[in-house]
């Protein structure tokens, strides 16, 4: 495992972090056992960052955590949590949401703290005026926060704002080869680190749409470019490879991912691709633009629709219809997980355009407009029999 320095505190971080977002499921439940083995796994290789959040599995991603690092794994690892602005709406709320956080997770601190999801200037004024000021500044002097800062989804001019608004510890952001320019982009990231402020990625893989919705010219560019190294490997060292990043978390869900993830931080280095290789993420990002539909991750914010829709299903579906040509099999696709095999319907149509979504959704998409495109592109005057029949066949209610 290879390790970035914290130049606000000299801690040594291993440039792979541990998203707990996506651990493994049992059912509707998170896998614990499995959880267990991936995330002790991970320690015993150098991974010392583990990051999740009040909201994450609605709080079963902080109490599984938890538990398994209370098993003798604590003072080896740092806790990175957060805490969602919109929950806080006076003083009090600070406090009956962290004690929660630290309750859940077994511990008497948390090493890196951040505010959720953090999108504009406003919003940190808003918690300014109830007092998070006080609030962070006694935390800290207690030792129950050790270190303080925000994830952010939203503008450019957001993030350098919010950036010189507060004296931060670290931040964390989105960045990946194809949101190279989008959100804080690589000008947030330099100029974070410019300000001497640790950076940490999320969505390097893009929430698995680098892995498994791109289309088949890309595979071959890379395939062309080393036989030996696939997707996966040639995105995580693209966010490595920019010297300003500290770690770079992975949302794994499975012990392969786990240990493929680990091959690969063990040797990436700042610095290390050549402009041949870079220019073949050129031309990746090309293509891509060129045939995606619409730019979700699949990060479930915008999740549940009070009116059924599944969100995510229905614009993966979409998007793999154009990104792969896979217009037949998307279509199935599409049936199959937003009505054919799920217990209740969740297609786009069902969509009634409250747009509740669309205030949470980190990719400032407009689903609700969306919706109307993915319904008229993937639906037709065959769908609902369709689907009628194929749970028939398949004995679903």
């Amino acid at each position: 495992m290879k390790f970035r320095k914290n130049t606000k505190n000299n801690e040594m971080l291993s440039i792979l972090g541990f998203g707990c977002m996506r651990l493994p499921k049992k059912g509707n439940s998170i896998d614990e056992e499995e959880s267990e083995k991936m995330i002790v796994s991970a320690i015993d290789r150098g991974v010392n960052y583990f990051d999740t959040a009040y909201l994450y599995s609605n709080g079963k991603s902080e109490i599984v955590l938890g538990k398994i690092l209370a098993k003798g794994y604590r003072d080896k690892v740092k806790i990175a949590t957060k805490m969602p602005p919109f929950l806080a709406k006076k003083t009090s709320d600070f406090d009956k949401i962290f004690s929660t956080q630290l309750e859940r997770l077994q511990t008497d601190h948390i090493d890196y703290y951040l505010i959720h999801m953090l999108m504009d200037i406003d919003t940190w004024n808003r918690l300014k005026s109830i007092g998070i000021l006080e609030w962070i500044a006694e935390k800290k002097k207690s030792g129950k926060i050790i270190n303080l800062g925000f994830s952010f989804h939203g503008t450019k001019n957001e993030f350098i704002q919010l950036i010189d608004a507060y004296d931060w510890d670290f931040t964390q952001i989105q960045y990946n080869f194809i949101d190279e320019n989008n959100q804080a982009g690589k000008s947030g990231l330099q100029y974070a680190a410019a300000k001497g402020i640790p950076v940490i990625v999320m969505e390097p893989l893009r929430g698995g749409k680098i892995v498994f919705g791109l289309p088949k010219e890309i595979d071959e560019l890379w395939e062309n470019l080393t036989p030996n190294r696939n997707v996966v490997d040639w995105a995580l060292r693209w966010v490595w490879n920019h010297p300003e990043v500290n770690v770079v978390l992975s949302g794994m869900s499975t012990q392969e991912q786990v240990d493929d993830n680990i091959r690969i931080a063990s040797d990436a280095e700042a610095n290390s691709l050549s402009p041949t290789e870079l220019a073949v993420f050129d031309k990746a990002r090309e293509i891509i633009r060129e045939k995606t539909k619409v730019n979700c991750t699949a990060c479930g914010y915008c999740m549940p629709c009070p009116h059924g829709v599944d969100i995510p299903a229905c614009f993966a579906a979409y998007n793999d219809k154009y990104l792969n040509h896979k217009g037949f099999i998307s279509k199935f696709s599409y049936i199959q997980n937003t009505g054919a095999m799920t217990r209740h319907p969740a297609y786009a149509s069902m969509c009634k355009s409250c747009k509740l979504c669309e205030s949470h959704c980190p990719q400032s998409i407009k689903i609700s407009e969306r919706m109307k495109d993915v319904a008229a592109d993937m639906e037709g005057p065959l769908f609902k029999p369709m689907i009628s029949v194929a749970k028939k066949v398949m004995k679903m209610k």
